[in-house]
C-alpha cells in the first residue's frame, strides 16, 4: 500500500464514519460500554488480586523451638532457618515476648496471668515467598533439629488460592465472551452501515476494483470508530474507577478493602483500551464487508 492510497483510504474511512452518523453513534456507544465491562471486571480483578497478594504477604506461619533451649541456642538457629526453600523472611519471638503478648491477649482472665515464662518456647515467625507451597514448607522446618512443631494455617492459604485462581478464570472467561460480543455487534452495526452502499460495491466489483481496494475504507472506518471508543472508554473508565474509590475509602465500614491508585496503572489500561478497541472496530469491519464482497 503507498502513500496516496493510505490518505485516500483513511479519509474515505473518516467520510464513511461521519456520514453514517447515528449508526457510529451507536456503534461507539456499544464499544464503549463493552469496554467499560470489560475494563471494570479487569480492574476488580487487578484488585482482588493485590489484597491477595497482600494477604499472602502477611500469612506467616510458627515454628516452636524445643522448650529448655536457652535463647541463645535458639538465636543460632536462624540461618538453618533462612535456607530452607520459599522462606522469605523469619523473626525471633522469645519465650518473655511470646509470655507477655499471651497475657495482653487475655487480660480480662485471671487464669492466664500467672503463667510463668518457662511455659512458653521460643518461636520463630517466618514469612513464606508462596503459600501455594506452604505444607512443604512446614514439612522442611519441621524436619530441622530443634524445632518442636511448625503451626501453619493451610486451610486458609488454600482458601486464598483458590479464590486467587476462581477470579482470575472467571473474570479471563468473561472478558472473553464480552470481548466476542462486542465484535458481533459492531460487525452488525456496521454491516447496516455498508448495506446503504452494496449497489456501489458490486458497480466497483464489476468494473474491476480489488477486494482490497474496497475493503481498506470499511476497515479504516473501523479502527476510527473503535480508537475513538477507547478515548471516550478510558476516560470514562478513568472517571468511574476514581469514583468508587473515593466512595470505598470514606466509607468507615468497607474500609478494611484498598483500591490500587489508578494513576499507577493507567498507561495499562490506556494500551489495553487501545488494542481492544482497534481489534473490535477492525474485526467487526472485516466480518461486516466480507458478505457484500462476494459478488
Amino acid at each position: 500500500m503507498n502513500k496516496h492510497n493510505f490518505f485516500y483510504f483513511i479519509k474515505e474511512g473518516a467520510v464513511n464514519m461521519f456520514s453514517h452518523g447515528f449508526m457510529s453513534f451507536a456503534a461507539v456507544g456499544i464499544t464503549v460500554a463493552c469496554l467499560l465491562i470489560m475494563g471494570t471486571f479487569t480492574l476488580v480483578a487487578v484488585n482482588a488480586n493485590a489484597m491477595l497478594a497482600d494477604l499472602e504477604e502477611q500469612n506467616q506461619v510458627l515454628a516452636f523451638v524445643e522448650l529448655g533451649l536457652s535463647e541463645k541456642e535458639a538465636r543460632e538457629m536462624e540461618p538453618a532457618l533462612r535456607r530452607v526453600p520459599n522462606v522469605r523472611d523469619v523473626h525471633f519471638i522469645s519465650d518473655q515476648e511470646a509470655a507477655a503478648a499471651f497475657r495482653a491477649r487475655y487480660e480480662d482472665d485471671e487464669l492466664f496471668q500467672g503463667l510463668p515464662d518457662d511455659n512458653f518456647s521460643h518461636r520463630y515467625a517466618i514469612d513464606l515467598v508462596d503459600i501455594a507451597y506452604m505444607r512443604q514448607t512446614c514439612e522442611a522446618l519441621d524436619a530441622l533439629p530443634h524445632i518442636d512443631n511448625v503451626n501453619a494455617y493451610e486451610d486458609e492459604a488454600a482458601g486464598f488460592i483458590t479464590i486467587r485462581n476462581v477470579a482470575g478464570v472467571v473474570c479471563v472467561v468473561l472478558i472473553a465472551i464480552l470481548f466476542l460480543v462486542s465484535v458481533f455487534i459492531m460487525a452488525n452495526t456496521i454491516k447496516l452501515t455498508t448495506f446503504d452502499r452494496r449497489d456501489e460495491i458490486a458497480i466497483m466489483k464489476m468494473v474491476g476494483a480489488t477486494n482490497g481496494f474496497i475493503r481498506w475504507p470499511f476497515v479504516y472506518e473501523g479502527f476510527l470508530l473503535g480508537l475513538f471508543s477507547a478515548v471516550i472508554g478510558f476516560f470514562l473508565q478513568w472517571g468511574l474507577y476514581e469514583a468508587v474509590a473515593r466512595s470505598i475509602a470514606s466509607n468507615d465500614t468497607i474500609n478494611l478493602i484498598t483500591t490500587v491508585p489508578f494513576v499507577d496503572m493507567w498507561s495499562y489500561v490506556a494500551v489495553i483500551f487501545a488494542i481492544a478497541g482497534m481489534l473490535i472496530g477492525v474485526g467487526g469491519s472485516l466480518s461486516a464487508i466480507s458478505k457484500f464482497l462476494q459478488v
